[in-house]
Formats: C-alpha cells, sequence, structure tokens
C-alpha cells in the first residue's frame, strides 16, 4: 500500500468544516452561560442542535479515519513529540464524542428534550436532578480541557507550519507535497 503523504479529502473536508463549528460551539457555550440576557435562549437554541450535528460529524469522521491511511509524522520529530501528537488527535477524538453525549445526558437528567431535524431524541439517562447537577459540572470541565487542547492543536499546526516546514500543517490542507524525512 502507497504511503499516504495527505490526509484523505474527506477526512481533511470533515476537520475543515468541524474546526469552525467546534470553536464557534465553544464560544456560544462561554456566551451561553455567562449570560441573562435575551441571548441565553437563542443560545441555548443554536447549541443543543450544533452539539448534536458535531456528534454525528464525529461518528462519521471517525468511520471514514478508520476507513484511510493517515501520514506518519516526520521521522526527525522526537519520539515525545510524535506520542504527545497522537495522544492529543486521540484526545480530541474521545471529547468531541463525549460533550454532545455528555450534553445530551444532561439534557434528558434535567427532563428536556433534544430535537434533530425535528425527532425528538431519546433520553439517554432517567430526569434526576443529581444526575444533571453532576453531569453538567463534567460538561463544564471536559468544555475547558477541550478548548485548551484546540487551543494547543493549533499551535501545533502553526509551530509545524510556519517554523518547523516539515510538510504535517500541509498534509491537513492537501496543499503542498511533504518532502521525505
Amino acid at each position: 500500500m502507497k504511503e499516504a503523504i495527505y490526509f484523505a479529502r474527506p477526512l481533511r473536508w470533515l476537520h475543515w468544516l468541524m474546526a469552525p463549528l467546534m470553536v464557534l460551539m465553544l464560544f456560544i457555550g462561554v456566551f451561553m452561560v455567562s449570560t441573562v440576557s435575551t441571548w441565553h435562549n437563542r443560545l441555548v437554541g443554536v447549541h443543543k442542535p450544533l452539539g448534536m450535528a458535531l456528534l454525528v460529524l464525529v461518528v462519521v469522521r471517525l468511520v471514514v479515519r478508520w476507513l484511510n491511511t493517515t501520514p506518519r509524522l516526520p521521522s526527525t520529530l522526537p519520539r515525545w513529540q510524535q506520542a504527545l501528537a497522537h495522544g492529543s488527535h486521540w484526545l480530541l477524538y474521545g471529547l468531541m464524542l463525549l460533550m454532545p453525549l455528555i450534553g445530551w445526558g444532561m439534557q434528558s437528567a434535567a427532563g428536556y428534550p433534544v430535537v434533530l431535524g425535528g425527532w425528538v431524541l431519546p433520553a439517554l439517562v432517567p430526569h434526576d436532578v443529581a444526575l444533571y447537577a453532576t453531569l453538567c459540572m463534567a460538561h463544564g470541565l471536559l468544555a475547558l480541557v477541550l478548548f485548551a487542547t484546540v487551543v494547543a492543536h493549533l499551535a501545533a499546526a502553526l509551530f509545524h507550519g510556519l517554523v518547523r516546514r516539515d510538510g504535517v500543517l500541509q498534509s491537513m490542507t492537501g496543499q503542498a507535497r511533504r518532502g521525505r524525512s
């Protein structure tokens, strides 16, 4: 099998579709919990369906990732950085799955329906105020971890693209061929 130079086109499309949606989602979440104005309900009205859409997209993305080879990191990259890169990617995937599932569970525990495309989704957990409080805290804490991980991911991408110029960033943009390392 030929070694991949770029991530598969569907993976790149999903990445660049999901990246701004996730950043938007994080900012909506921050404003949503920090305001009691009339904007609160509007933000909740965007946050819930966007979270469910991101859940569907990450499941599709994981399937596409399993079906395609991915480019190797440059051999010049120290092993600890390679391990950190792989670990942070799986952390991102895990958080992208967990965040909407916890949000869905949180809404279920609060007794609120989750609607996606006009369909009322089944409750994930029973109505339970204590469980709601626990899930709400977990959702907030994991949002901070997700935000920090996204910032680190962006910083690493810029480091590879602007400082190392080793083709790692280009493997996701699909713009320039990577040199052999």
